[in-house]
C-alpha cells in the first residue's frame, strides 16, 4: 500500500514539472504511467482488493458467559487451532463462539466489539471489549437453550475467557446480555503461517490475520509449482497434498468476508521444516 502511494505522488509530481514545462497531452501521458503501474502490481501479487478497509458491522443482541479462570490457561489451543495465545499474540481477550457463528471454523481470527448490555452486572465505565474468536462453544444438547445450553443452535452466543468477561461485568453474574458487532483486526506485522505435515502433505495454520480477520480459501505455490489449491482442514488450518519439500513457498489468501485476495511471495525458504512459523509481509487492513 505504502509503496503504491509513494510511487503515485512521484508520478504526480513528474506530471506537475512537465506540464509547467509543455501544456501537450501530458496528462495522457502521466494516466497512462498510473494506469500502467497500477497493472504492475496487481501483476505482481498486490491487488488493489487489499487496500480495502474493513467496515465494522451493525450491532446485534446475544447473551456472554465466561470459561476457565483468571490464568486463561483453558482458553490455549482452541478449535481454530492457534495454540498457545500468548506466544501467537492473541492473548487472554478471545472467545468462543457458538456453532452458529462459529461457521465451521470460517469465524476463526474474527474480532468483535462486545458491550455488556441492560444488566445490573454491568460496568458502566467500560464501553465495551474488543475480542478474537479462537475457539468453539459447543452445543449442549442435555440442556434448555435458555437454561445452559447456551452455545445451542440457533444462539448467538459468545463464551469469553474469564479475564476478558471480567473487564466488563461482574464475573458473579454468570451470563449477562450483550450487544456486538464485527470489527477489523488490528494486528501488528504480516499473515503467519504455522507449519505441520509431512514430505507429501502441508498442513498450515494462519494466523495473525487482520482486517476481515478470516480465510475462506488458499492456494500454495512452491518454486516449481504451479499454484494448487488448499482444502480446509478445520478452524484456521489448510491443506494440501503436495511434494514441496526443497522449495520456496508462496501463498494466495482469501477472505471469507469480503472475498480479498492477497498474495504472500516467498513466505518460507527452500530449506523450510515444519513445527517452525513464517511470517508474509502482507496483511489485511
Amino acid at each position: 500500500m505504502h509503496v503504491f502511494v509513494n510511487v503515485q505522488c512521484i508520478l504526480q509530481f513528474f506530471c506537475y514539472r512537465k506540464n509547467n514545462l509543455a501544456m501537450a497531452p501530458i496528462f495522457e501521458y502521466c494516466s497512462f504511467l498510473l494506469i500502467a503501474f497500477t497493472c504492475m502490481l496487481t501483476f505482481m501479487g498486490e491487488p488493489s482488493a487489499a487496500l480495502q478497509v474493513f467496515q465494522p458491522s451493525p450491532w446485534a443482541l446475544a447473551h456472554a458467559t465466561f470459561y476457565g479462570d483468571e490464568t486463561a490457561s483453558a482458553t490455549m489451543g482452541g478449535a481454530c487451532g492457534y495454540g498457545n495465545l500468548f506466544q501467537n499474540g492473541y492473548g487472554t481477550d478471545t472467545v468462543a463462539l457458538s456453532s452458529t457463528l462459529f461457521n465451521n471454523g470460517y469465524s476463526c481470527g474474527n474480532c468483535y466489539q462486545i458491550k455488556c448490555y441492560q444488566s445490573s452486572a454491568c460496568y458502566g465505565n467500560v464501553p465495551y471489549v474488543t475480542v478474537t474468536a479462537t475457539n468453539l462453544c459447543p452445543p449442549n444438547w442435555a440442556e434448555a437453550s435458555d437454561n445452559g445450553g447456551w452455545c445451542n443452535p440457533p444462539r448467538a452466543h459468545f463464551d469469553m475467557s474469564k479475564p476478558v468477561f471480567m473487564k466488563f461485568a461482574q464475573w458473579k453474574a454468570g451470563i449477562v446480555p450483550v450487544m456486538y458487532r464485527r470489527v477489523a483486526c488490528g494486528r501488528k506485522g504480516g499473515i503467519r503461517f504455522s507449519f505441520q505435515g509431512n514430505g507429501y502433505w502441508l498442513l498450515v495454520y494462519v494466523m495473525n490475520v487482520g482486517g476481515v480477520g478470516d480465510i475462506s480459501s488458499m492456494s500454495v505455490k512452491g518454486s516449481r509449482t504451479r499454484w494448487i489449491s488448499m482444502s480446509h482442514n478445520w478452524g484456521a488450518s489448510y491443506q494440501a497434498f503436495a511434494t514441496l519439500g526443497g522449495q520456496s513457498i508462496s501463498f494466495r489468501i482469501t477472505s471469507y468476508t469480503n472475498k480479498q485476495t492477497i498474495y504472500a511471495w516467498n513466505v518460507a525458504p527452500s530449506n523450510w521444516n515444519v513445527g517452525l512459523t513464517y511470517s508474509a509481509n502482507v496483511n489485511f487492513h
